[in-house]
């Protein structure tokens, strides 16, 4: 695509800057070496695999799609259906290897190309095809790496060897949709470490509605269906067996009908699976143990909560003492529990537990005070005594740990840096990203009495007395927070500023890491609580900030931010004065199981909530500029929810605009995001008169 404006052709030309980062690293079991994934350079999107020898500080290319494969496009319509959806879920669009999976020595790594199955000897760098049945998905090798699993039509397979999993109609190996998209479950099969059995997930989606996705610009190509579960339906049945090639095949046994969400699963030795479960409403969690010879399960933990349970990444976990660590949230805090005793403080409100490192000890993130910071810290679960391991402003984060090696990333409104700590010192791990183009400097602050988080982005060089129109540029819904110290989120908020524009930014309640009680604010409602905090918000920094012009007020967002966009516009015109709505959701009754139910309930227990937060029947009272934008292969938030919106402002007679994007999914990739911003500009410039800075 072409771009004209510098910044927004070198966004898309560097991948929103993260073309030539490293991802997916893994330390081997005794941290002498790491793989991961990385492409050449700021401007090449294909990701490759690398070796880096921690003793020597040297990477090797060990995997090369050009080479291993020199006639493929890398075009996701080349990829298997199901790579193609989990890619989406975890928002990956890079056309090269997407993900590997190793040996615990990473002496041999395998991964899949557009439906092949390649095993890396990582000493020598060779990659050998595999022979599989059909285009295959997420291969992952047995211990020694002698057998390697795959998924293929939907079946488990072995290479060598054969299927492994029953023909009933089932999907084998697979996370269902809301397991990737909302639950943090990405797999669906693993090896027992001695490599004689597999557990696998069983997902049955005949009783989902089918959703559909024509591609308007090819008229000739048959649509395509996948099984989705709606808020208030069905949701797939999802069971966890136990595989052993040639022999019997073992169910474990929970109930499925009160919990069932595997939110988590995987063995602990040859003769024990963890299994973590939820209920539908996810106010109960349990952590259970699992005998995969008999398949009967026992209870080890149960975390409840009369909301829900807010997912904290890496728990429960169970400890090498036998003790359970588990989630434990006051209304003012995050913290975690051993057996039921609180072992943090209400300073600290913890995002990740990332595992046992040094002596026993867990390695943590969390917010210490500011909530626009991260820190790494070491908690002993004996004592509860902290060791603070990274320190200034910023977004702190483990990207690897083994032995007595870590790897953390650093973001802070200065750059991003990867630090790989060892015994014997400090280096940079190797990173080839571009260099930011802006060094923004938020004006942050806590604002109203419920102290929310905001931020005022002007223009560079703005001259203090220069009135400004303002963009209220939002998120604004559960699990995602805008405001923090990290650079790239404030990339794009500095050229919209550059265009005229005083950018403002606030973290309604509903949105995480604040406090539990502000997050749960949204309880059973989105809408009201969202709307009411951005208004008092915006007020309140107009009166400490005079060149905000909240006379000439927009709002652009994607997501669940279009909905507040879309929202903001139709409930709010006194205060909104334009929006451009991406993506929006504007009917939950439409929206996926896990994530609205676990906020509104279930849509015939909740009616009023859901009716509540829908948008299509505000359409008759729209009276300011409304831009919808939606792409027409989005899995996620189906094009649907726009059209229908748009029909109903139609029908209302109520003007307004709509950029339907034929082929482009939720994500927006391969600078189409770029190409979206130059048409909000246009619109927002026309309806709010902004003019660029001088």
């Amino acid at each position: 695509m072409t771009h004209t404006d510098p910044y927004l052709a070198l966004s898309a030309a560097t991948g929103r800057f993260s073309y030539g980062s490293p991802r997916a690293v893994t330390l081997a079991a005794d941290a002498s070496r790491a793989l991961f994934l990385r492409s050449t350079g700021s401007t090449d999107p294909v990701e490759r695999l690398w070796l880096y020898d921690l003793a020597t500080g040297r990477e090797h290319l060990v995997a090369d799609p050009a080479a291993i494969a020199p006639e493929r496009t890398g075009a996701a319509s080349a990829l298997p259906p199901l790579e193609r959806r989990l890619r989406e879920r975890i928002r990956l669009w890079a056309p090269g290897i997407g993900s590997f999976a190793a040996t615990g020595d990473l002496a041999q790594a395998v991964f899949a190309l557009d439906g092949r199955v390649f095993r890396c000897d990582t000493a020598t760098g060779t990659s050998t095809e595999l022979p599989v049945v059909a285009p295959a998905f997420d291969p992952r090798p047995n211990a020694d790496g002698s057998v390697v699993a795959y998924v293929a039509d939907g079946a488990l397979h072995l290479t060598p060897g054969s299927r492994v999993s029953p023909a009933d109609g089932a999907l084998w190996g697979v996370a269902e949709f809301a397991a990737q998209e909302e639950l943090g479950r990405l797999r669906g099969h693993w090896w027992a470490p001695d490599g004689t059995a597999l557990l696998a997930a069983r997902v049955d989606e005949s009783a989902l509605p089918l959703r559909h996705f024509a591609d308007p610009a090819h008229p000739e190509l048959a649509p395509e269906s996948f099984a989705y579960p709606q808020a208030g339906g069905p949701n797939a049945d999802v069971q966890l067996w136990v595989l052993r090639p040639g022999g019997a095949a073992t169910q474990l046994r929970w109930d499925t009908d009160e919990f069932p969400y595997v939110t988590a699963a995987g063995w602990e030795g040859d003769g024990e699976i963890l299994l973590t479960v939820a209920d539908r409403l996810q106010q109960n969690v349990l952590l259970l143990t699992a005998d995969p010879a008999t398949g009967a399960t026992r209870e080890l933990s149960r975390t409840e909560d009369e909301f829900w349970v807010d997912p904290l990444p890496g728990t429960p976990l169970r400890l090498a003492d036998g003790r359970v660590l588990t989630s434990a949230d006051t209304p003012a805090a995050r913290g975690v529990a051993l057996d039921g005793k609180i072992l943090t403080d209400e300073r600290l409100q913890v995002r990740r537990v990332v595992g046992p490192w040094r002596d026993g000890r867990l390695l943590i993130e969390a917010g210490d005070g500011d909530p626009a910071d991260q820190h790494v810290f070491l908690l002993d679960p004996h004592t509860g005594a902290l060791e603070k391991l990274t320190g200034g402003a910023g977004v702190h984060a483990v990207a690897a740990h083994a032995e007595d090696v870590l790897l953390l990333t650093s973001a802070t409104l200065d750059g991003i840096r990867r630090e790989l700590r060892t015994p014997a010192g400090s280096t940079d791990f190797p990173d080839l990203a571009a260099e930011l183009p802006y060094h923004p400097r938020p004006l942050l602050a806590r604002v109203t009495e419920l102290g929310l988080p905001s931020a005022v982005l002007y223009p560079q060089g703005h001259r203090s007395g220069r009135k400004l129109p303002v963009l209220l540029d939002v998120y604004g819904g559960p699990g995602f927070q805008v405001i923090a110290n990290e650079p790239r989120r404030w990339q794009l908020k500095q050229w919209w500023a550059d265009q005229g524009f005083a950018v403002v930014t606030v973290d309604n309640r509903g949105t995480p890491f604040v406090s539990p009680d502000f997050t749960r604010a949204i309880f059973r409602r989105f809408s009201q609580v969202a709307l009411d905090d951005q208004v008092a918000a915006l007020r309140a920094l107009g009166a400490v900030h005079p060149d905000l012009d909240l006379e000439r007020v927009g709002v652009r967002g994607w997501s669940y931010g279009g909905y507040f966009a879309a929202l903001a516009v139709l409930r709010r015109p006194d205060v909104f004065h334009a929006a451009s709505a991406g993506a929006p959701p504007t009917d939950f009754r439409l929206y996926d199981t896990a994530y609205t139910e676990r906020y509104l309930g279930l849509p015939q227990d909740n009616p009023e909530g859901y009716a509540a937060d829908c948008l299509v029947g505000d359409a008759p009272g729209l009276s300011r500029p409304l831009l919808l934008i939606h792409g027409l292969a989005d899995d996620n938030v189906h094009p649907a929810h726009t059209l229908l919106l748009s029909e109903a402002l139609t029908r209302a007679g109520r003007p307004h605009g709509l950029l339907a994007l034929p082929g482009v999914s939720h994500m927006a990739p391969d600078g189409v995001l770029e190409q979206i911003a130059v048409q909000e500009l246009a619109f927002l410039r026309r309806e709010l008169g902004a003019t660029p800075s001088p």
